[in-house]
């Protein structure tokens, strides 16, 4: 069990409450951590890499997976083309992120992929092609079957009221 040493930092008397006054004139603090990586021991829990903040604990395939528009195949060709060995992300030197960042830069990724899907998907409704249609309507674009699924695109069940049989509107 690590043990926590203690700082004794003296405070001026007049900040104390009226009860705490004749008592003590120091007050203790656990002193910092060493080690980490930033100023005072501060430790950086993530690294930054195209705008997004990857896991640290994870290893660099995975991580970069956090990443929109890099799934397990890009990431994994991105290991290959800088020939990096798949290490946990904090094991990573700074050279190792500045040449992982110059390399995911080289794909469309998180805001200009979306950006890039929002503009077709508006130019197919513009167009007012069948695929623009059913993306203006909610409804499943890919040809599945509507019937029975797609209570995602369609929302909640609407119920309808029953008809009235006949015999019941004699009575």
């Amino acid at each position: 069990m690590a043990t926590l040493s203690m700082v004794s930092v003296p405070i001026a008397t007049s900040s104390l409450p009226l009860s705490a006054r004749g008592r003590s004139s120091s007050v203790s603090f656990p002193a910092p951590k060493k080690g980490g990586i930033g100023h005072g021991g501060l430790r950086i829990e993530c690294i930054r890499i195209g705008g997004v903040e990857i896991p640290n604990h994870k290893r660099v395939e995975y991580s970069l997976q956090y990443i929109h528009g890099i799934g397990r195949s890009r990431s994994r060709q991105i290991l290959l083309d800088l020939n990096f060995d798949n290490k946990v992300t904090k094991d990573l030197s700074e050279e190792e992120v500045i040449t992982l960042r110059k390399e995911v830069t080289k794909y469309m990724i998180e805001g200009d992929l979306k950006r890039f899907n929002r503009v077709a998907i508006e130019r197919l409704k513009e167009i007012r092609c069948y695929r623009g249609i059913r993306h203006k309507l909610g409804l499943p674009v890919r040809g599945q079957r509507t019937k029975n699924n797609c209570r995602t695109l369609k929302g909640r069940r609407a119920s309808v009221a029953k008809k009235k049989s006949p015999a019941s509107q004699e009575e």
